[in-house]
């Protein structure tokens, strides 16, 4: 059997997709360690091992992400934003527009009509607005990141955390609890604070339902509820959020395997 992969090396995690001929998703693994760790090959195996695949079953592989520079077992690298367009109109074609938010960057990406990168904005100088954002809130909080949506969840008032990088936005929230403010208004204030830095970067281009979302943080149900709240729409956390961009790579190996093959074949004598 032969199949494509799509790599996705992340600076907080990795993921692999794999693809069949008939495009049905096999298999997506996602390890919660990015780029400089052996992340990437214990997510391979695990995705081969889930698809009940060999490494010879596979005929093209495409990495992207964060890493994508230092892996060597694909054919071809692609920039994240491409590959996030692509899984994301694969899982719902009716998509206008992409929130990804990641691990060290934000990216929204606007759709035209065919599912075409028309326009992106990106936020990548600082991990203000970034699920590392939210990993320094839930450790100064002492909750889990897993559980931080849970505390927002019992938030009894609106709080502002204003600070636009996350240094001093640690230290401003560490005022707070100092102050007296509770954990879950808190933790419900750093939410706020991502959904209008995102929103901010929504305003740079022209927003179209659907509103999609992709990323880690897209399993945080409180942070995407404050989004919705920012931009006054629905939005739609997609299935398998962490591994849309693997899924989009997945699909961009499948189109070039394809193209390789009718090259084959026209060249045959």
């Amino acid at each position: 059997m032969n199949a494509y992969m799509g790599v996705d090396i992340g600076s907080s995690s990795s993921k692999v997709a794999i693809l069949s001929r008939e495009d049905k998703l096999l298999a997506l693994a996602v390890v919660n360690l990015g780029a400089g760790t052996g992340a990437v090959e214990e997510a391979r195996t695990a995705a081969l091992k889930q698809a009940a695949l060999t490494e010879e079953d596979i005929d093209f592989t495409v990495v992207t992400g964060y890493g994508r520079m230092t892996y060597r077992k694909a054919q071809l690298q692609v920039t994240e934003i491409t590959c996030h367009a692509r899984g994301a109109y694969y899982l719902c074609p009716e998509a206008g527009t992409i929130v990804d938010i990641g691990g060290q960057d934000a990216k929204v990406i606007f759709l035209d009509e065919q599912g075409r990168v028309a326009n992106f904005a990106m936020n990548e100088k600082c991990a203000a607005g970034t699920g590392r954002f939210l990993e320094v809130m839930s450790r100064v909080l002492g909750c889990p990141l897993g559980e931080l949506s849970d505390l927002a969840a019992q938030a009894a008032r609106e709080i502002s955390i204003s600070s636009t990088c996350t240094v001093f936005a640690e230290s401003e929230a560490i005022s707070k609890l100092a102050a007296g403010v509770s954990r879950p208004d808190v933790a419900h204030g750093a939410h706020r604070s991502i959904a209008k830095r995102v929103a901010g970067m929504c305003a740079r281009g022209s927003l179209r339902d659907k509103v999609v979302m992709t990323g880690g943080v897209a399993l945080n149900k409180d942070a995407v509820r404050c989004l919705g709240q920012e931009l006054k729409r629905e939005i739609i956390p997609l299935p398998n959020a962490q591994g849309v961009g693997a899924l989009g790579a997945a699909l961009i190996a499948r189109d070039k395997s394809r193209k390789s093959e009718v090259f084959d074949r026209t060249q045959t004598p």
